[in-house]
C-alpha cells in the first residue's frame, strides 16, 4: 500500500495544491460497509458525516443493481427504457401534487443550473435569492452566488442574500421571529424590483443544513415563499441534503416545512454514490421548457444510475428507515442533550432525524463562537476513529449525519467518543 505522504504528495502534484481534503491529517480510506469504512492501514471509522451512501457504504442491494445493469446494457435516455420509467413514477409519487415530473442530471450543480433556467423560463425574470450562508453547487451562476466561502465569481447584481433565523441567537421568537426574516426577503424583492429585475427564483435548502441546521422556525419559510410568488419568482427547494428521509418525519424537507416548492433539486444521496441527480418540477413546466430548450443530458437517467437510484428507494422503504431515522434521531438528540448538561462548550443542540449538530461557544452567556475548538473536536474525533464535520456561519456547529441505517448502538460510540473529547477540551 502506498504510504499516505507520498499519495497526498502526488494527489497534490496531479489534483492541485488546494484541492480539499478533510481533517488535518486525512483519511486514506480503502473501504466501507454499512456505517464504518476501513483506512489503509486496516483501521476501521464510524462514518457519522457522509450521506451520500445513503443507505449505507456499498449496501448490497444497490451494488447488485449496479452490477446487474452495468452487464445488459447502459445508454443515454434518447432511447426507451423500462427501468428509467419506472424510476420516474417510483420517484414522482413520493412528492405532492402538482409536482409530477422529473429531468435527470448527474448532480446537485447540474440540478440546481437546471432549476434556475427553468425559473427564468416560467417567470420571465433574472432576480435570485439565496441565504447569506449558502451552497449549491460549482457552476459559473452557482458559484457566483455562493456565500459560504468565498469564489472568484462576484456575487451577482441580479440576486440578493438574506439570513436565516436561528432561535438560538435571537431575542424574539415564533411568529415575531418568522414575521421579521420573512420581512427581509420582502426588503429584498423590494431592492431587487428597484433596480429592475424582475423576481426569478427563491433558492433554499428547506432545511437550512449547510447555514447550520438551526431549530426550524414555523412559518417562516412560508412567509418568504409567498412573498417570492406574489412577485413572480418559484421557490426551488434544493432536497440534496435534506432529501430521501433524512429528517425522519417526511420522505422530503420542505414537506416538514410544510411548503410545495415549484421545483425539487436533487443530487448526492439520490444513488448512493452514483453519480444521479434530477429536478421535480409541473408536468406542464417540464413539458413546456423541454419544448424550447430541447433539454437532453448524455448521461442524466442513464439505465445504470436508474437501476442503483431505485434500489435507494426499495431500501428505504424496505428496511423502514424513516422510522430508522425518527428513532435513532431522537434518541441521539436525547443523549447529546445530556452531552450539554455536563459540558459547558455546547451551547446549543439542534437538528432532527439522522442530521443533528452541537454548537460550540467558550462562553455560554455570550454565546461566543468557539470555531477553532470546533476544529479541534473533529480532528480528535477522526484520531479517536469516528469521522464528523462543521459547518455554520461561525464553523463552530459540529456536524453529524451518518448513513440512514445507522443504529442505536451506532449512536452510543458516537456519543460516548463526543463525551471523551469534549472532556479533552
Amino acid at each position: 500500500m502506498i504510504p499516505d505522504q507520498e499519495l497526498l504528495d502526488r494527489r497534490r502534484r496531479v489534483l492541485g495544491a488546494n484541492a480539499p481534503l478533510f481533517y488535518d491529517r486525512p483519511v486514506h480510506i480503502v473501504r466501507g460497509e454499512g456505517v464504518w469504512v476501513e483506512d489503509a492501514d486496516g483501521r476501521r471509522y464510524l462514518d457519522v458525516y457522509n450521506n451520500v451512501p445513503h443507505v449505507g457504504h456499498c449496501h448490497p442491494r444497490v451494488v447488485e443493481a449496479i452490477a446487474r445493469q452495468a452487464a445488459t446494457l447502459n445508454i443515454h435516455t434518447r432511447y426507451l427504457h423500462e427501468r428509467v420509467v419506472e424510476y420516474a413514477e417510483r420517484l414522482t409519487a413520493t412528492v405532492d401534487a402538482p409536482l409530477s415530473s422529473v429531468m435527470f442530471t448527474c448532480t446537485g450543480t447540474e440540478s440546481n443550473e437546471l432549476a434556475m433556467r427553468m425559473a427564468a423560463y416560467r417567470s420571465g425574470g433574472q432576480g435570485i435569492i439565496v441565504s447569506d450562508f449558502n451552497y449549491h453547487g460549482n457552476s459559473r451562476l452557482l458559484a457566483s452566488l455562493t456565500t459560504a466561502f468565498p469564489t472568484p465569481e462576484p456575487f451577482p447584481a441580479f440576486a440578493r442574500a438574506v439570513p436565516i433565523p436561528d432561535p438560538y441567537r435571537e431575542q424574539l421568537a415564533g411568529e415575531a421571529l418568522a414575521e421579521a426574516y420573512a420581512n427581509r426577503v420582502a426588503e429584498a424583492v423590494a431592492s431587487l424590483a428597484a433596480d429592475g429585475y424582475r423576481m426569478a427564483a427563491l433558492l433554499f435548502d428547506p432545511m437550512f443544513c449547510n447555514e447550520g441546521l438551526a431549530d426550524l422556525t414555523p412559518g417562516f419559510l412560508a412567509k418568504a415563499v409567498e412573498i417570492v410568488r406574489a412577485a413572480g419568482g418559484l421557490f426551488i427547494a434544493d432536497e440534496v441534503q435534506a432529501g430521501f428521509g433524512r429528517t425522519g418525519e417526511r420522505m422530503w424537507g420542505h414537506q416538514v416545512q410544510g411548503v410545495t416548492p415549484d421545483l425539487v433539486t436533487l443530487g448526492k444521496p439520490m444513488a448512493n454514490g452514483h453519480p444521479a441527480g434530477g429536478v421535480i418540477a409541473p408536468g406542464a413546466l417540464v413539458d413546456a421548457f423541454g419544448k424550447d430548450a430541447n433539454y437532453f443530458n448524455t448521461f442524466g437517467g442513464n439505465p445504470v444510475s436508474a437501476a442503483a437510484a431505485m434500489a435507494v428507494l426499495e431500501v428505504i422503504e424496505e428496511e423502514k428507515l424513516l422510522a430508522n431515522a425518527d428513532a435513532v434521531g431522537r434518541y441521539v438528540r436525547q443523549k447529546l442533550d445530556g452531552l450539554m448538561a455536563k459540558h459547558a462548550v455546547i451551547g446549543n443542540v439542534r437538528g432532527r432525524g439522522l442530521f443533528f449538530g452541537l454548537e460550540l461557544v467558550s462562553d455560554r452567556d455570550s454565546k461566543t463562537p468557539a470555531p477553532a475548538l470546533a476544529r479541534t473536536a473533529i480532528n480528535r474525533m477522526r484520531e479517536a476513529g469516528v469521522l464528523i464535520s462543521r459547518i455554520g456561519v461561525h464553523d463552530n456547529v459540529l456536524k453529524m449525519r451518518p448513513p440512514m441505517v445507522f443504529s442505536r448502538a451506532d449512536a452510543d460510540i458516537l456519543i460516548e467518543t463526543l463525551d471523551h473529547v469534549l472532556e479533552s477540551l
